[in-house]
């Protein structure tokens, strides 16, 4: 059973994680959003602390 020799699929997995960490990831992360999001409210609303009637 060929299935179960480890030796070309080890080098299969080895070979594409090293095209996923070298080619993959810094093209991702590299994305640069066109709409950088802005905080919508900068005032700081005050709170007051609840009374409970017991």
């Amino acid at each position: 059973m060929p299935q179960l020799n480890p030796s070309p699929w080890f080098a299969i997995l080895v070979f594409s994680w090293l095209v996923f960490t070298v080619i993959v990831i810094p093209k991702t992360l590299n994305h640069t959003f066109p709409n950088e999001p802005s905080p919508q409210n900068t005032q700081i609303t005050k709170t007051s602390p609840w009374s409970w009637p017991w």
